[in-house]
């Protein structure tokens, strides 16, 4: 897959999985998330290499982070926003999303799908609203997956 980069003011948005800081986005993930507190290393890979993912640097240093695990055709699933806490409240969350939601290779996403506790602002200014159809919808939700070795 091609790599997608924009570049604006002194930051860099880029989807290319060599520039991506393992160790920041791992750090962040089981030490600063809700979602995913003390996920191993190794998961946080696996999810990386299956996924297509977003960096947002300055200066040669990522500062945010996202990934949509998708089919490229109907479904997508973003995951693992974030932005590190020096950086926050400068519109770098509203630029990620821009630059994912611009994404040639997802552009034919019939539904593209997240789950947030306390960023729906953010999200709603990019079109995501609750379900349309909750009925519709099953999960199968299992909190003790991630500790399985």
């Amino acid at each position: 897959m091609a790599i997608v980069e924009w570049r604006e003011q002194a930051l860099l948005f880029s989807t290319d999985p060599a520039l991506l800081d393992i160790d920041l986005i791992h750090r962040f993930l089981s030490e600063e998330s809700y979602w995913v507190p003390g996920i191993a290393r190794e998961l946080v890979e696996i999810g990386i290499a299956n996924s297509l993912c977003f960096g947002v640097y300055a200066e040669g240093t990522q500062i945010a982070f996202a990934r949509v695990v998708t089919d490229y055709v109907g479904v997508g699933y973003l995951a693992d926003v974030f932005v590190i806490a020096e950086r926050r409240g400068q519109g770098v969350s509203n630029r990620l999303m821009q630059f994912v939601l611009a994404h040639p290779q997802l552009q034919r996403l019939r539904r593209f799908m997240l789950a947030t506790r306390d960023a729906h602002a953010l999200y709603a200014q990019f079109g995501f609203t609750a379900l349309s159809a909750p009925q519709s919808f099953m999960e199968r939700f299992d909190a003790e997956a991630l500790l399985r070795s």
